[in-house]
């Protein structure tokens, strides 16, 4: 009886709801420039270090996405205006796929994406790297760790793509603060990889 419940209530339109924590998901702009982007991208034509894939929300298992909303989209000028953060059609793209899913308004989301981002302080060293470097996955959670002595170490993940480090990955409450990842969120790359420099 539960298992037919639960193939029904996945079968429906999932709808904003109650979650348990946000993952902010901080890109390194020149692997995505290298993998997936190009120089026609807006986001590789600019001087980009890290920047907002997104805020998402997480369940202690699993997480919701392209949930069902009464809230409004973003404005154009909504968008636009996290361009120092992130690029204005991912905003969108986040918002659409994840921002639908915490409850909050379209700006609402993008406040709360925003008070995370400030809340981080970027390893300088990382942010003015200008060569390509080979380095651990490790090195980079631990200037990480190092830059924001309030994280802990099971609260930030490092992800790689094509041999490339990828995205930091820090997990915080509902109200933003550092709090450890759940074990389905912990997937730490554990080799050595390229930072493209900036």
């Amino acid at each position: 009886m539960r298992l037919a419940l639960l193939l029904i209530l996945l079968a429906l339109p999932a709808r904003a709801q109650a979650f348990d924590y946000y993952i902010l998901a901080l890109s390194w702009s020149p692997t995505w420039c290298q993998t997936d982007g190009g120089p026609h991208e807006p986001q590789c034509r600019q001087d980009f270090g890290f920047i907002v894939h997104g805020l998402w929300p997480q369940y202690e298992e699993g997480w919701p996405e392209w949930c069902e909303t009464d809230a409004r989209g973003p404005s154009h000028a909504d968008r636009a205006a996290m361009a120092d953060i992130t690029d204005p059609d991912l905003a969108l793209h986040e918002w659409r796929k994840h921002g639908t899913c915490t409850g909050l308004s379209a700006s609402g989301y993008y406040a709360q994406t925003r008070k995370a981002w400030n809340s981080v302080t970027l390893p300088p060293a990382l942010q003015s790297l200008r060569h390509d470097r080979r380095l651990p996955a490790s090195e980079v959670e631990e200037a990480f760790l190092s830059a924001n002595p309030q994280m802990v170490a099971d609260g930030v993940t490092v992800t790689c793509d094509a041999g490339r480090i990828d995205e930091v990955r820090i997990c915080m409450t509902r109200d933003l603060a550092p709090r450890t990842c759940a074990p389905d969120a912990r997937r730490d790359c554990t080799r050595t990889a390229v930072m493209p420099g900036r």
